[in-house]
C-alpha cells in the first residue's frame, strides 16, 4: 500500500487471524495542538483492516472499504502506536473488522469498526 508506506507504518505481524502494524508521532502528523492527527490513526486502523480483509478473501477476490466508524478516546502525543485488526465477520459478500489502536503505555487510543466489501474479479 503506497499510502501505507507514505505515513511510515511498519507491518509488525499479520495472518488470517489478526493483523498488527504500528505507526509513530511526528510534528507533520499532528494537530495545531501537538497531537497526533486522527486521520493519521485512522488511516492507520484502515490499513491494518484492510490487510486483514485481505487476507481472508478466496483467490480472484478483492476488497474495498464501504464503512468506517472511528471512536478516538486518547490523545497521543508522543511515541508509537499501534493497530491489532481482528476478525468480526467473514460473510460471501462483507467482511467486518474491528481495530483497536492502543499507544506505548497500552492505552486504548481508538476503536474502529469497519465493513469491507468482498468484490469478485478484482472489482473496483
Amino acid at each position: 500500500m503506497p499510502l501505507a508506506a507514505l505515513l511510515g507504518f511498519e507491518a509488525v505481524e499479520g495472518g488470517p487471524g489478526g493483523v498488527v502494524l504500528a505507526g509513530s508521532w511526528a510534528e507533520d502528523r499532528c494537530t495545531a495542538a501537538g497531537v497526533l492527527h486522527g486521520g493519521y490513526l485512522m488511516a492507520l486502523a484502515d490499513s491494518a483492516a484492510a490487510t486483514l480483509a485481505f487476507l481472508n478473501l478466496a483467490e480472484g477476490e478483492t476488497t474495498s472499504t464501504i464503512e468506517a466508524k472511528t471512536n478516538f478516546l486518547a490523545a497521543v502525543r508522543e511515541g508509537t502506536v499501534t493497530a491489532r485488526a481482528e476478525l468480526v465477520h467473514k460473510g460471501r459478500t462483507t467482511i467486518v473488522v474491528q481495530t483497536d489502536v492502543t499507544d506505548e503505555a497500552g492505552r486504548l487510543v481508538s476503536r474502529t469498526l469497519q465493513t469491507q466489501a468482498v468484490l469478485e474479479g478484482g472489482g473496483g
